[in-house]
């Protein structure tokens, strides 16, 4: 926590008339490797930035919950405490905090919450794919905890408000709230879910992950491509299922098809090839090859924002996940044994990655794309896109020795020459280092 006075404390006085009694902190993250296989099931390997959201709190027996937000364009809202509903045709950030806390209410069965005062500050850009939306859940769940005065481990707070942004009807995986809980400074974490571990990654010395911003924003709450991808993935798991003759209807996963045939990814691999087409299956051949009605399909495996879709990729995105998931154990290997190459083999592995997710599973953007070409020629070993995709930031790893002149590359051939990133590059180009998770601050 800042040592000084933070500004919210004046903030909060100046709004609510009395001084904050805790604080809650929840980073941002940004994932090394290892992009939309967490819903899959599979390992991810992020690392949280210092960028956070903060929320300053005071707890009465008023049994509302008062928000503000020291940023102006996200306005007040104040609920009672027995009147939660959270709105997802429209994901405005109070919803956001409100399904933490409600995550946090249904686990611990809490009949009633205490009433709050809270004023969030944020250094995460929105819609930026650096959590900022998952640490705002993952902060509520914390402040939810300790204004109940109860204790909850890292692991199922994290769990806890995996599956609580799911009322905002986001399918995620649990990846960005569990980094956010079970961050250490110093160190990335392989995530690994089912049960869900945490497993230190030191990465290695003589290179800087910089990450720089395309300046497109993406909502994935409102917008169908993501839960697209998870519905994808679910209808192909259930497709290669059928094909070797197991019951399709229970499996979910990509990654759960796996454990069941008890076979290796690259394995997996093969299966795809032999059984699925590249071009994208209709509804129809989807119902015909599974034995199901188009209702059926409807109710029992599209999500609700996607009843309108007609074609099905289901070659490419099985293709991204299984390739997707071995590179990250690839990445671990090389963290965890340091050749001499380390660095251009974990480079070469985010490369692959990129051009997986631009081609395979085409959540990519032209500037995405446009930046990472930037940020190669700028001397980077390895640029990706990180997080959701469709906009958002990409993640550099950039010698040491190179990095000011990469950051002044850069700034001169993406940020400058447009008025609009010009203005945003102060909060859109930065070095990043492993930081520490989530975390209360009680008021001396």
């Amino acid at each position: 926590l800042p040592s000084h006075n933070p500004p919210h404390h004046q903030v909060f006085h100046e709004k609510y008339g009395q001084w904050p009694v805790f604080y809650a902190r929840a980073p941002g993250r940004v994932n090394l490797i290892g992009e939309h296989i967490d819903y899959c099931g599979y390992a991810v390997l992020p690392m949280a930035i210092e960028q956070n959201i903060l929320a300053a709190v005071s707890v009465s027996d008023s049994k509302t919950i008062q928000l503000a937000n020291t940023e102006p364009k996200y306005k007040d809202f104040s609920v009672s405490v027995d009147g939660i509903s959270i709105d997802r045709e429209n994901p405005q950030w109070h919803y956001y905090f409100l399904c933490g806390v409600r995550g946090i209410q249904e686990h611990l069965s809490l009949s009633s919450l205490a009433g709050m005062c809270c004023v969030v500050d944020g250094t995460i850009p929105a819609s930026s794919g650096l959590s900022s939306s998952s640490a705002l859940v993952c902060c509520a769940g914390l402040v939810t905890m300790e204004a109940s005065q109860k204790s909850l481990s890292k692991v199922t707070l994290a769990e806890t408000c995996a599956k609580c942004e799911r009322y905002i009807g986001t399918e995620g995986g649990g990846m960005d709230q569990s980094i956010s809980f079970l961050a250490e400074e110093g160190t990335a974490k392989l995530i690994e879910f089912n049960p869900l571990r945490a497993t230190d990654v030191r990465l290695p010395d003589g290179a800087v992950f910089v990450i720089a911003n395309c300046c497109v924003e993406m909502n994935k709450a409102a917008s169908s491509h993501f839960n697209m991808r998870v519905v994808e993935c679910r209808i192909a798991t259930k497709m290669l299922a059928k094909a070797r003759g197991l019951d399709w209807s229970r499996l979910l996963k990509l990654g759960d098809l796996q454990k069941e045939l008890q076979v290796s990814l690259e394995q997996m691999l093969e299966l795809v090839e032999e059984v699925l087409h590249p071009e994208p299956y209709s509804r129809d051949e989807i119902c015909k090859t599974l034995g199901i009605s188009a209702e059926q399909l409807c109710e029992d495996i599209l999500s609700a924002n996607t009843q309108h879709a007609t074609v099905f990729k289901l070659y490419q995105r099985a293709r991204h996940v299984y390739g997707e998931a071995a590179r990250v154990l690839q990445f671990k290997a090389v963290c965890d044994s340091s050749p001499a190459d380390a660095v251009a083999q974990l480079g070469d592995l985010m490369n692959r990655s990129h051009a997986s997710c631009r081609d395979l599973y085409e959540c990519s953007c032209p500037e995405l794309d446009q930046l990472v070409d930037i940020c190669l020629q700028a001397g980077a070993v390895g640029s990706r896109l990180t997080g959701a995709g469709w906009g958002g930031c990409t993640v550099s790893m950039v010698p040491g020795e190179r990095i000011e002149s990469f950051l002044q590359t850069v700034r001169e051939q993406y940020y400058v020459p447009d008025a609009r990133r010009s203005a945003l590059e102060k909060q859109s180009l930065f070095v990043t280092r492993p930081g520490g998770g989530a975390a209360i601050f009680i008021e001396e």
